[in-house]
């Protein structure tokens, strides 16, 4: 009697077999279910058996994960791809502009000799750089410095030159980052939420991904306005209210040499006066 070989099907999965075949823990998958991200198993009698489909849907949620896409989201794209409002590879496309650079700025390395021109010799001034992260000490075979932000370190040093120290600065950069990071987010979440009514158009990915490339230059042009604008309204409250003193008025001696601060006002004073300090 010849043998029989038994057909396997292969595309039929239990739950510990899909987990497995997506390398994903069984309680992931249950979470997906539970987000409506997954589709239901069949089932027979007590066992769920899942197909082919339902791997190829893990495959493209990690996918999208991949390109920083929350499961939210995700699932939001599943329910109009699934009522034809959404083509996948146009989602994919708008994925792709969220993630593209706002700025051409790399990294750099220096190496120990080009980091001290940049820095014009200054004793102290790498190693606060170092300290406050604005450069990133490599060791190798000859000591290099990453540099991740040269756009930031040119500013930092200007600020230096201009009597912001480097901890100062950095600090300011800190806060700045932090509220701007939370009107970024505000930011996008506006938009996103008036996608179709307001914002691009027709909501389309196509008419997203368009708006998201005006945003970039556009974006950083509104920022630096509306910076300059606050920063020009607070300096003048601190002004009115007296936070900001009013810097007293150099005297000089008739040999050009500044005088001592007592002397100067006594100066001024005098010639207020209309008579000469007694010496």
């Amino acid at each position: 009697m010849a043998d029989q070989t038994e057909t396997v099907d292969i595309s039929v999965f239990t739950v510990d077999e899909l987990a497995a075949a997506a390398g994903l823990p069984v309680r992931t998958l249950r979470h997906y279910q539970s987000e409506k991200l997954l589709p239901a198993p069949e089932r027979q009698g007590r066992i769920a058996l899942y197909q082919a489909e339902h791997l190829e849907r893990l495959q493209l949620i990690a996918r999208l994960q991949d390109r920083g896409l929350k499961l939210s989201a995700i699932r939001d794209a599943f329910k109009r791809i699934e009522k034809g409002e959404l083509w996948l590879d146009d989602w994919l496309g708008v994925g792709d502009e969220l993630r593209a650079p706002w700025s051409e700025e790399r990294p750099i390395v220096l190496s120990d000799a080009e980091l001290a021109d940049r820095v014009e010799h200054r004793a102290g001034v790498v190693a606060a750089l170092t300290e406050a992260g604005v450069v990133r000490r490599q060791q190798g075979l000859s000591d290099t410095y990453l540099v991740p932000s040269p756009a930031a370190l040119d500013i930092t040093l200007e600020l230096d030159s201009a009597g912001v120290d480097i901890d100062t600065a950095t600090e300011a950069a800190g806060i700045m980052r932090k509220h701007l990071k939370r009107a970024s987010e505000e930011l996008l979440e506006h938009f996103m939420a008036r996608a179709g009514a307001g914002f691009a158009r027709r909501g389309t990915a196509e008419d997203i991904a368009e708006a998201l490339k005006a945003l970039r230059p556009l974006g950083a042009r509104a920022i630096q306005l509306v910076f300059t604008q606050e920063i020009e309204r607070s300096m003048r409250e601190a002004a009115e209210q007296g936070r900001i003193p009013p810097s007293p008025p150099a005297v000089n001696d008739t040999d050009g040499q500044d005088r001592p601060d007592g002397d100067a006002a006594a100066d001024v004073t005098a010639a207020q006066a209309g008579s000469t300090p007694a010496r």
